[in-house]
């Protein structure tokens, strides 16, 4: 991206509150950017927990994506509901409209892998535009704020994790994001597959049981088939994951690098999904390699 160029923030899940909308929608700015914000991006109706109807939330997400003068598309916030719109959404005329940014996290992850499925694009997994860590009254975190403008007007920087549950390695397009998103699509025509990828996966507020009952899931679908290394994201009030993540990723005989400050908490640095990474357990690092072959087809 560059400066001057337009982005659309819009609200495919939860509603966000307003307040931080409007800080976030001022530092978005504060790169140069030109903000629109979506009509119905601060609906509550008729469900609390969603921004508006359906119908509204995907027609705000697809207009976004089909105005010509729009270079992205940044999400509001997670929560719960982009799921509820796949069906929704023209893919053709969305795949018509080319390429641009979508920038999202948690929820978003339905989005992120719809996207790589039905328009073949990358995608930005990474802080939003009405969440703290962006917007946040004294200011953005300064570490996902560096980080978010690398990955936007220039290379994304390598994330550095903190252990190795299984030693290696590895190079492939990243692919992932939510543990709980990507475990829900299974069985849809969005199912996730890590075959020749590189799997990226966090979560938040799920005990090790429930990470247990996910990954089993994945894993008897063949998610993880062909898959060829693992990077883990942040685990938020999740107790301690490592060890069920090292019982059912551990045989999978590829490298597992854990504890990548990506997902939820403070920071959250941004990685770009469905471009080459490369995982490497010595130095303990998820390196992203930004080029036209590394983009997901």
């Amino acid at each position: 991206m560059r400066p001057g160029d337009t982005v659309a923030v819009v609200s495919p899940s939860g509603p966000p509150s307003a307040e931080l909308l409007r800080r976030g929608v001022e530092r978005l700015e504060g790169l140069g950017l030109k903000v629109v914000v979506g009509a119905h991006a601060l609906d509550r109706r008729p469900l609390g927990y969603l921004a508006g109807d359906d119908a509204d939330r995907a027609a705000d997400l697809q207009s976004a994506w089909c105005d010509p003068a729009v270079s992205a598309v940044f999400c509001c916030r997670g929560g719960y509901g982009a799921g509820r719109l796949l069906d929704l959404l023209d893919w053709d005329a969305m795949r018509a409209a080319g390429p641009k940014v979508l920038l999202g996290s948690s929820d978003i992850t339905a989005l992120h892998n719809a996207f790589a499925i039905e328009l073949g694009v990358p995608t930005l997994h990474g802080p939003m535009a009405a969440c703290d860590v962006l917007a946040a009254e004294e200011g953005p975190e300064p570490r996902t704020w560096e980080s978010l403008r690398a990955a936007l007007f220039g290379a994304p920087q390598t994330v550095q994790g903190e252990r190795a549950l299984v030693p290696g390695r590895a190079e492939g397009v990243l692919s992932g994001g939510n543990l709980s998103l990507l475990a829900s699509m299974c069985g849809t025509r969005w199912q996730p597959s890590f075959a020749g990828r590189i799997a990226f996966l966090e979560d938040i507020g799920e005990e090790p049981y429930r990470i247990d009952r996910m990954l089993t899931q994945l894993l008897q679908a063949g998610a993880f088939d062909g898959v060829r290394g693992i990077a883990l994201g942040s685990w938020v009030d999740c107790g301690d994951p490592y060890p069920v993540l090292e019982d059912r990723l551990g045989g999978l005989g590829v490298p597992v690098l854990a504890g990548l400050p990506v997902g939820h908490g403070s920071p959250q640095m941004s990685v770009w999904l469905g471009r080459l990474g490369v995982i490497d357990t010595e130095s303990c690092s998820l390196a992203g390699i930004v080029s036209d072959e590394g983009q997901a087809r």
